[in-house]
């Protein structure tokens, strides 16, 4: 699955934050991680680093159906947050603009 979501978009510099400081962008890298080591290693175990026994197919399908639609349905939801946040941002962008606009119409005419 190809998820670019609107944070991903937003990694060319940010006036607001690091990329590394942004939880949401490392759970899609931690996201596409799996999916690509979940591909790479189709039909084999899994290691773990500190568990002896490594993952093995119960425990695959278990990533596979519930651990990476949860990811996904989470950042899904994040989306839906950045495209509300954005959306209002705009809205008042465009209302400061008018404002601005009308305070300008309005001291041309004190000066006329």
């Amino acid at each position: 699955m190809a998820m670019l979501t609107a944070s991903a978009s937003a990694v060319v510099r940010s006036p607001f934050c690091r990329p590394e400081e942004d939880p949401f962008l490392l759970l899609e890298s931690t996201l596409r991680s799996i999916e690509e080591i979940l591909r790479r290693s189709r039909g084999m175990a899994l290691r773990r680093t500190w568990i002896e026994q490594p993952y093995g197919e119960e425990e695959i399908t278990l990533l596979e159906e519930e651990v990476i639609p949860a990811i996904q349905q989470c950042l899904k939801r994040v989306d839906e947050l950045d495209e509300r946040l954005l959306a209002e941002q705009e809205l008042l962008h465009r209302c400061q603009l008018e404002a601005d606009r009308e305070a300008l119409g309005a001291l041309r005419l004190q000066m006329a």
